[in-house]
């Protein structure tokens, strides 16, 4: 895998679009990322494990921390890494969920987690992938790392090198389980852990259910005395706590067994025989209660045969009723037709006399003495013609008033419109003065608004001026500050640098004194050999320690850090304030405050000569509308007043003439519908009257006819009067109830007679008294409760044998079994118990962990070709799997041997430095060997994060040695530090900058091969 392109946006310190290109450093193989604390460097790793793995190692998967604090609300946050994997080349682009403001309304709405995946097809960005599931899918294949083997074996994160190698058993199976994917063993071992607590169970299970059940069948054979001969007691202590073996106690259950049985074959005889005696019993009892049912039956009958008997005389009487009411039926209808003939005749006389005192009522009503229809009828007839005339007439008087209306109406619209023709022609006749003046002022404003856009570039200049000139004066105190604490630290730092010197001049002085106070004449010198001593240096009384001057470098290294802070916060400071001033173009304060002035004076005198000139030139184009709208008003106007005009004339003579018709159908009426409403009225009395006539005449005729064939109808029939038979009349449903009541009781009559005549036949011999049931139904609960009892004993019989046949049965299985549940369960336990590390495993290893350990070793043998030689041959690693303190897993344990003293020491006593060597050493061959099990993945790029700091100058060139040397192949490698020293070897960097106001920038040095 190799990466080739990051660009940031929104992420982390970084706010604007920063852009890494790493093809920039293949030539070179291995670059540094530089910058000062705090700026952002391990931020550009951030971003590649991002992109890839959508979390970072820095973060724990909190996705809100990556977005810029920087960023605005409505700024994008994105991250986009181009890389090539298994030949082909792709690019994916990720942003983290973040809150924005909403596109509509007010408030924030949180953007959601995106995620898309491109390849490089034919020089074009094809889409692959568009979710952010996807997206992970499709990576874990192409990739072909997981998060936690990519911040192993590609980006070696900040303050995780040591974590493998300081890291205990346990910590260090989990890393490497996560590696190395070996969770599988370990469900190996919990699936044998289980077996062995399932055959245990099952070992434990089957012998206790077979004293279960033996102790079951004991109870149950002693509760039913089943006991053979020799068997313990029920509850005795044999049976209970199991003294007994198991062969015995089920030879003795299989006795009661053969009992139980036997005793189930008596209880099913005595149950038979109970039942034979039961069936007799219940048969005589059923002939002795059918017996007297009949007999009671029989009494019943001839009571109610008495009862009928004695109702025949009301019967005969109903008889006679319903003949003679049958007979008037056949002169319901002439009595009844007669009466409603009066009636008529009556109702009609009354209609003639109200008709009558209505018309005589009427004013000015004709005089009629006596009814005559032919006078009527002529009346009728006039007032239907007068009233067919005067209806038109009223139409026509309807439409008067509305014809009124409207003339009046275009009358008045005839004054408006010549009103509002003199308006239209007064104002058009002041338009073309307005119009000139209006252009005259319009010419001057667009002169006056031409300078608007050179007044605004002149104000902008002015302002970045201003604010740049504002800000020289803030930082020139600052830089002169930062320039007095640089002098200050510079002289601490000369002060301690000549008093280190002085320590050693003195110290130097003092080894000569003692070396001259060991000098004897004669005796060569142990310096210079020469026998003779002619001025031998003194002594100094005040000896110069060790101590001394650790703690005198110690301070010149101390004031020699300061200097450089304050060297750089100087040259930051010099550098803002000179840029200041350049953008503020020499110019003092106040000078630009005076041009500022004076540029925004022009800029708002140019805005406003231009916001006159859009009024004027607003206002004249809506004058010119103006007369163009009045024009074409003008032109309607003076249409539609000839139109009206004409229509005045028409409607004044149509009004007139009806007029003059209305006037004469009027009459003496205030209208013509008045005069209508009293002509109706008069004709529909005269009509009510001539009705009333001819109903009556019509009405006395049909009641004279009536009652004639009335008292025809009665003198030929039984009857003497129409009364006699009005009296004798009944209605439907009480002819219906007596005949009901008569065939009633002829039909249970006869019935009855039926009945007894049958059961006097079939008791034919039989006495009268009632045969006695209480004996036969004595008998027959005695019988059936001996069946009963017989029929519970045999059923309690049986299941006592079933039960106790079953639980023999089941415990002789159980047994049977015990034997090989016992051998199982051996080897179960044996191999549960070896595979997770227990007795009889010695090295206290599980399964994982030795899988693991042969991969350790694997990792320890690659590291120690780099540690060996970045350690001048001093350290190798070495994997143990010594048995750890206090019964703690064991396997994976790590240690380091020195070749100085052929001992091996644990690596928690290594230096800083040695540390950081070992655990370099074990990423690479952790790196390594992942890659090796993780299909043969190549890595093109490899990121290492700080750490250099803790390195002399021999380690360090050991350490780029080798680093150097990874270089091979092809590879690029990227260093993270603020080493000096690394600085001046790596000429290929990429600088990680904090600009004044607060986001990071990223700028790019790289080697251009000669």
């Amino acid at each position: 895998m190799r990466l080739h392109r990051l660009e940031l946006t929104g992420f982390g310190p970084f706010r604007e679009r920063q852009v890494v290109d790493f093809d920039a450093f293949a030539d070179d193989g291995i670059f540094l990322i530089s910058g000062r604390t705090g700026s952002g460097k391990s931020s550009v790793l951030d971003g590649v494990c991002f992109a890839l793995y959508g979390g970072v190692p820095r973060y724990d998967g909190v996705e809100k921390r990556l977005r810029s604090d920087y960023c605005a609300p409505d700024e994008p946050t994105s991250v986009m890494v181009e890389f090539t994997a298994g030949g082909r080349r792709w690019r994916v682009t990720r942003s983290p969920e973040y809150d924005r403001p909403k596109q509509r309304g007010t408030g924030m709405t949180t953007e959601p987690h995106r995620a898309e995946l491109d390849e490089l097809i034919d020089g074009q960005w094809i889409g692959r992938a568009a979710r952010p599931v996807d997206v992970a899918r499709d990576l874990d294949e192409i990739l072909g790392l997981n998060q936690q083997q990519f911040l192993q074996v590609i980006l070696l994160a900040q303050n995780r090198f040591a974590e493998f190698l300081h890291a205990k058993n346990d910590e260090r199976q989990r890393l490497l389980r996560r590696l190395f994917g070996t969770r599988t063993y370990e469900d190996y071992q919990t699936a044998l852990e289980q077996r062995r607590k399932d055959a245990e169970r099952d070992l434990a299970v089957a012998g206790d259910g077979v004293a279960l059940l033996l102790d079951e069948s004991d109870r149950l054979i002693a509760a039913h005395d089943l006991a053979g001969e020799g068997a313990p007691p029920a509850g005795s202590e044999a049976g209970r706590n199991g003294a007994m073996d198991f062969p015995a106690r089920l030879a003795g259950a299989a006795v009661g067994v053969q009992r139980a049985a036997y005793r189930v074959e008596t209880r099913m005889r005595d149950r038979d025989a109970a039942d034979a005696a039961h069936r007799d019993a219940e048969a005589f009892h059923a002939a002795a209660r059918a017996l007297r049912a009949q007999q009671e039956l029989r009494m019943r009958s001839r009571a109610a045969l008495a009862a009928l008997e004695v109702r025949a005389s009301r019967i005969d009487a109903d008889r006679a009723v319903l003949a003679r009411a049958v007979a008037a039926e056949a002169l319901r209808a002439p009595i009844e037709a007669a009466e409603r003939a009066a009636a008529e005749a009556t109702a009609a006389d009354d209609a003639l006399s109200r008709t009558r005192l209505a018309w005589a009522a009427t004013p000015d009503s004709v005089e009629l003495p006596e009814p005559d229809a032919a006078a009527l009828a002529d009346m009728i007839e006039q007032l239907t013609g007068d009233l067919a005339v005067w209806g038109a007439a009223a139409l026509r008087e309807r439409d008067l008033v509305r014809a009124e209306a409207v003339l009046a109406e275009d009358r008045a619209r005839v004054v408006e419109c010549e009103r509002v023709l003199a308006e239209l022609d007064e104002l058009r006749a002041a338009f073309p003065a307005r119009l000139e003046a209006l252009d005259a002022d319009l010419a001057a404003a667009r002169d006056a608004a031409g300078a608007r856009e050179v007044a605004g570039a002149q104000l902008a200049a002015a302002a970045g001026r201003l604010t740049a000139a504002r800000e020289a004066s803030r930082l020139e105190g600052h830089a002169r500050k930062a320039e007095a604490a640089y002098l200050s630290a510079s002289g601490d730092h000369d002060r301690t640098r000549a008093a280190v010197t002085a320590l050693l001049q003195r110290r130097l002085a003092g080894h000569a004194g003692e070396l001259a106070a060991a000098l004897v004449d004669g005796e060569p010198c142990a310096v210079c050999g020469a026998t003779e001593h002619p001025l031998p240096a003194p002594s100094t009384s005040e000896p110069v320690s060790d101590g001394d001057i650790a703690a005198a470098e110690s301070a010149r290294d101390a004031a020699a850090a300061v200097e450089a802070t304050a060297s750089g916060e100087a040259r930051v400071a010099r550098e803002a304030y000179a840029a200041a001033a350049a953008r503020a173009g020499g110019e003092r304060e106040d000078v630009l405050v005076f041009v500022h002035a004076q540029a925004e004076s022009a800029f708002s005198a140019a805005m406003d000569a231009e916001a006159r000139r859009d009024s004027l030139a607003a206002e004249r184009q809506g004058l010119v509308q103006i007369e163009a709208e009045a024009l074409t008003e003008r032109e309607r106007l003076v249409a539609e007043l000839g139109t009206v005009r004409e229509r005045v004339a028409a409607g004044a003579s149509d009004v007139e003439s009806t007029r003059r018709a209305v006037d004469e159908a009027r009459g003496g009426f205030e209208s013509v519908q008045a005069r209508m409403i009293d002509a109706t009225e008069r004709r529909a009395l005269a009509v009510s009257l001539a009705d009333a006539l001819a109903a009556l005449a019509g009405a006395a005729g049909a009641a004279r006819r009536a009652m004639t064939d009335r008292d025809a109808r009665i003198a030929a029939s039984d009857f003497e009067e129409a009364a006699d038979a009005t009296a004798a009349l009944l209605d439907a449903p009480a002819r219906a109830e007596l005949d009901r009541r008569i065939r009633d009781h002829e039909g249970a009559l006869r019935a009855e007679r039926d009945r007894l005549r049958d059961l006097e036949l079939e008791l034919a011999g039989e006495p009268d008294e009632l045969v006695d049931v209480e004996a036969a139904a004595a008998r027959h609960a005695d019988a059936r409760e001996r069946w009963s009892t017989a029929v519970d004993a045999a059923a309690n019989a049986r299941e006592t044998a079933t039960r106790l046949a079953d639980l023999v049965a089941r415990a002789e299985r159980a047994h049977s079994s015990i034997a090989g549940l016992a051998d199982d369960h051996a080897v179960v336990a044996r191999l549960a118990n070896t595979v997770a590390g227990r007795a009889p495993n010695t090295h206290r290893m599980t399964l994982e962990s030795f899988v693991l350990a042969a991969e350790l070793e694997e990792i320890v043998e690659a590291a120690n070709l780099r540690l060996e030689d970045m350690s001048s041959g001093r350290y190798r690693l070495q994997h143990t799997d010594a048995l750890a303190a206090r019964g703690a897993a064991s396997g994976l344990g790590l240690q380091i041997m020195d070749a100085h003293t052929g001992q091996a020491r644990p690596a928690q006593s290594l230096s800083g430095g040695e540390t950081f060597l070992a655990s370099l050493s074990l990423a690479l061959g952790l790196a390594e060997v992942v890659t090796a099990r993780a299909g043969g993945v190549r890595l093109d790029t490899l990121f290492i994060d700080e750490g250099f700091g803790s390195l002399d100058d021999d380690t360090l060139d050991l350490a780029m040695r080798t680093l150097d040397e990874l270089r091979q192949g092809g590879r690029t490698v990227g260093l993270i530090s603020h080493v000096a020293a690394m600085k001046e070897q790596l000429p290929a960097q990429l600088l990680v900058e904090a600009t004044p106001h607060g986001p990071s920038v990223i700028l790019q040095e790289a080697v251009v091969p000669a």
